[in-house]
């Protein structure tokens, strides 16, 4: 699957009161907490890839996201696989892959049509609106990432807003 992804720095205040006149329907709140993972074969962070657990209140995620499909937004490959968390890390260190960090955040989802609407809240760095499609079709890239821009029109936001890196960059980048 191809994740369609654009980030930006919001106000959740001023997101909710849009999101409640364009009728969005609010799908889940979760508590999640990203362990990100180092490998032992290559660097990541110049192959611009992604291996994280995903732990949330009664279950994990393990999650790969391949280097970005474009230079304008956050759109890659992602695969994901239900685990037991503390198995699969254990299986991860076996295997000689490090924790790269941990992300903590608190994510309100919506759905607005065939868009995703995040609201999250990251610990030690503030509060983000991410919006996405989810295709299975690399020629859809392109019309997505223009719907994704156009919805964010309502909010106040251009292209030029848009922030590609992770939030595990951005922690790093603080401390």
């Amino acid at each position: 699957m191809i994740e369609v992804e654009i980030k930006v720095k919001a106000d959740h205040k001023k997101a909710l009161s849009i999101l409640k006149k364009i009728g969005a329907t609010k799908i889940k709140f979760e508590n999640q907490s990203d362990t990100y993972f180092a490998a032992p074969h290559r660097n990541f962070s110049k192959t611009d890839e992604v291996l994280r657990i995903r732990s949330l209140e009664d279950q994990a995620v393990l999650t790969y996201k391949g280097p970005k499909l474009d230079g304008i937004s956050k759109t890659r490959e992602e695969l994901e696989t239900p685990v037991d968390g503390v198995t699969a890390k254990r299986v991860l260190n076996a295997l000689g892959f490090s924790e790269a960090g941990v992300v903590t955040k608190k994510r309100e989802v919506f759905n607005v049509g065939e868009i995703i609407v995040c609201l999250d809240a990251v610990e030690n760095l503030g509060q983000f609106l991410e919006v996405e499609i989810i295709t299975n079709n690399e020629k859809f890239i392109e019309t997505s990432r223009r719907k994704l821009f156009e919805f964010l029109k309502q909010f106040g936001f251009e292209e030029k807003d848009s922030i590609r890196k992770s939030y595990l960059e951005m922690i790093h980048e603080v401390n």
